[in-house]
């Protein structure tokens, strides 16, 4: 690929692709009980619970305060070219996630709604951390989210840490706010919070990339903020691992603790509705 994801990383002495590949996924999905092939079971973990013991929260969306927001919109998370894909594209596909996000843009711009972009870059500097968390390790091993340096674009186009080419129409219009990038999981690094206060903005309808790490880390950060915050359920996904399903993890916690969690279909008729 010319986008630089099939080479030897330099550090592990594996091929990137190969180190998150088949073997890999497959071993994950087993772990989680979804395998390839199998259907998912009568009593599907994903499913909403049948009595929910939690109270609706009134949320109520409002087009003049409201805003998309996309997290990590990239080929590296949502592209069988990405580096993430062998442990991701399992989860990505059930939920049709990459249409789904897309189908948010399109309802999202018909409505003149703002919409924000918070993506996720490394430069060569931040490969020099002396220190981090397990993932943090992983991604910076794998060259995820790579580009040459925060004042070029050399070997961007195509790159993984690109957006998807479907999404560039929204995202390059001259009106997308594409904030600065965060570089762990949540916003509080990056000028998102700025971007949405100086648009008036305080709700927020919030999808992309990954579930239960930067999707999950800009909810929190976003409520503690006093934002209102819709969830769109079907418009993220994650990754699968012996460690857990990174997507039920998630959507436990969106049930918690977000105002609303929607499917595509009714964020699409909120959008249009309000």
């Amino acid at each position: 690929m010319c986008n630089g994801h099939d080479h030897d990383d330099g550090k592990t002495g594996i091929d990137r692709r190969s180190l998150l590949g088949a073997g890999v996924a497959a071993g994950a999905a087993a772990a989680v009980g979804l395998g390839a092939g199998q259907a998912a079971a009568a009593d599907d973990p994903y499913a909403p619970p049948a009595k929910p013991a939690l109270p609706e929260t009134g949320f109520k969306l409002d087009g003049k305060r409201a805003a998309l927001v996309v997290t990590d919109p990239q080929i590296d998370f949502l592209s069988p070219d990405g580096v993430t894909w062998g442990v991701v594209g399992k989860s990505v596909e059930r939920n049709n996630t990459v249409a789904n996000i897309e189908r948010l843009f399109k309802a999202a711009k018909a409505a003149d709604m703002t919409v924000a972009i918070s993506p996720h870059y490394y430069y060569p500097t931040d490969h020099g951390w002396q220190f981090g968390g397990p993932l943090e390790k992983l991604m910076h091993n794998i060259g995820m989210f790579d580009r040459k340096g925060p004042l070029s674009v050399e070997a961007f186009e195509g790159s993984g840490a690109d957006f998807m080419p479907q999404y560039k129409p929204y995202i390059e219009d001259g009106k997308t706010i594409v904030a600065s990038p965060h570089k762990m999981y949540g916003p509080e690094n990056n000028d998102l919070m700025l971007q949405l206060r100086k648009q008036r903005v305080d709700q927020v309808i919030l999808a992309g990339m990954s579930a239960n790490l930067c999707t999950e880390a800009h909810l929190r950060e976003l409520l503690e903020q006093g934002f209102e915050v819709a969830v769109v359920k079907d418009a993220t996904a994650a990754a699968m691992l012996p460690e857990g399903d990174g997507y039920l993890a998630a959507l436990i916690n969106f049930r918690y603790i977000a105002n609303a969690l929607w499917s595509t279909d009714e964020a699409v008729e909120q959008i249009q509705k309000a």
